[in-house]
């Protein structure tokens, strides 16, 4: 491509500049994020009604269904990153999104019409397997399609704030399934939980899911993109784009490991704490409402914490904010895992609100780092690439390699251990990027 032809991004930046239309972005954005996290606060909460209608028996069942249910979505993941990566960038970010939301709700409203498997048989499970396989399927197109499509619309200056609200709803769907589940459970009682109670937080996924297709459908393409398009500069194939450069590998090397930190984070700290809380800690257990408190707590304090995190990224840079989240997760995580393992409400509070806020600055910022790695010719397939497939080494694999490992040593703060080796990873990672703080997305 000449001189010529290439892209102008100041024209592109005064579009982006447009703070309503960026607002509606960040929305549609969010939205795909409360869905795809929505399943997980209820998956694990609900285990065990799942193992008893679909495993046959709650002992056998329960704990197996929530670690493999979680590890066959993540390695459905790279398969959706590859095919929906290739499509984003090739069609567009808008109609792939709207599709991909879809997808993710419909098929966690398909897992609540699951018969059991007194009617069906072993049907049950395999059907559930292959559910989760849709959503994880789904989710690898989701977050970096999100991310692009939210930070394209962005302005330079206040990207990270724009961008953490995806972030926000993601650790708010997590609470909102939890509370959502606990609240059923409360008043329905086990019996009816177990006949017919369990279903009603999957169905809910429905509407969910209708509501952000509506309102990404709504929604422009994005301005980076679309002008991409009129300039008919779209990678005819962005994958074999990503691996054909130096420095797209080089960046996707650097999107593999600098999420490292979210293995412990996201997956461990809240999507598996309620079951780690209930099922790991011996006789210092709690009950499946003072796990849901504990849990809750921590959500409040990162939903509140995100968004400062990211005003502060774009006001000092990126990579101090992660290195500073990264050494705080360290040095907190072997005391804040005591506190939570006494079986103490207090402490366990402390431990888990004390861990939320160390880690909010990599959850504000990580995502806007990633997508300011690529130009908008292969953000969308090398993002979801590399973060797909960190995401299977270090977040799929967690709570079911916890669990053995705890099994094994008898040891309850192993958690701690693994939220210290990973933030030694992203702290060691983040020292080789750049600044991107306040720069114009790249277009090619």
């Amino acid at each position: 491509m000449s001189t010529s032809d290439r892209l102008d991004t100041t024209q592109v930046a005064v579009v982006t500049a447009d703070g309503k239309v960026v607002r509606r972005a960040t929305v549609a954005g969010a939205i795909g994020s409360f869905v795809e996290w929505y399943d997980y606060g209820i998956y694990g909460l609900l285990a065990t009604y799942l193992a008893i209608n679909v495993m046959g028996g709650a002992e056998v069942g329960s704990l197996f269904l929530t670690n493999i249910g979680f590890l066959v979505s993540f390695i459905a993941r790279p398969f959706g990153s590859v095919i929906c990566g290739y499509l984003g960038d090739r069609i567009g970010r808008k109609a792939l999104l709207s599709t991909l939301l879809i997808l993710i709700s419909g098929a966690t409203f398909a897992i609540g019409c699951i018969p059991s498997q007194d009617v069906i048989g072993v049907a049950a499970p395999i059907l559930l397997i292959a559910l989760r396989v849709l959503q994880g399927f789904s989710a690898g197109g989701e977050v970096a399609g999100a991310m692009a499509f939210v930070g394209e619309y962005a302005q330079d200056a206040k990207r990270n704030f724009a961008m953490s609200f995806i972030a926000v709803g993601s650790f708010f769907a997590l609470m909102f399934g939890s509370v959502f589940s606990a609240v059923l459970i409360t008043t329905l009682g086990d019996a009816s939980m177990e006949a017919w109670g369990w279903r009603i937080p999957f169905l809910f996924a429905a509407p969910l899911g209708y509501i952000g297709f509506y309102i990404r459908r709504r929604m422009e393409e994005t301005p980076h993109f679309e002008a991409l398009r009129e300039r008919k500069a779209v990678a005819r194939n962005p994958l074999r784009e990503a691996f054909a450069q130096k420095e797209h590998r080089r960046a996707i090397a650097l999107t593999i490991f600098l999420p490292a930190l979210n293995g412990p984070g996201y997956y461990l700290l809240f999507a598996y704490m309620p079951t780690y809380l209930k099922t790991s800690l011996g006789e210092n257990s709690f009950s499946l409402v003072d796990a849901l408190v504990v849990t809750a707590c921590s959500l409040v304090a990162i939903i509140i914490a995100i968004p400062l995190m990211a005003r502060l990224s774009d006001r000092i840079g990126r990579k101090p904010v992660l290195i500073i989240s990264a050494v705080a997760v360290a040095i907190a995580a072997y005391p804040a895992f005591s506190a939570i393992t006494t079986g103490q409400m207090g402490l366990a509070i402390v431990g888990a609100v004390v861990m939320a806020l160390g880690f909010s600055g990599h959850a504000a910022v990580v995502h806007t780092v990633l997508t300011e790695l690529f130009p908008t010719t292969v953000r969308y397939s090398a993002y979801s690439i590399g973060f797909s497939i960190s995401t299977i080494i270090f977040g799929g694999s967690a709570p079911l390699v916890m669990t053995e490992i705890i099994k094994a040593t008898g040891s309850s703060v192993v958690p701690a251990y693994a939220a210290i080796i990973t933030a030694a990873i992203t702290l060691v990672t983040t020292l080789l990027l750049k600044e991107t703080k306040g720069q114009s997305l790249r277009v090619e």
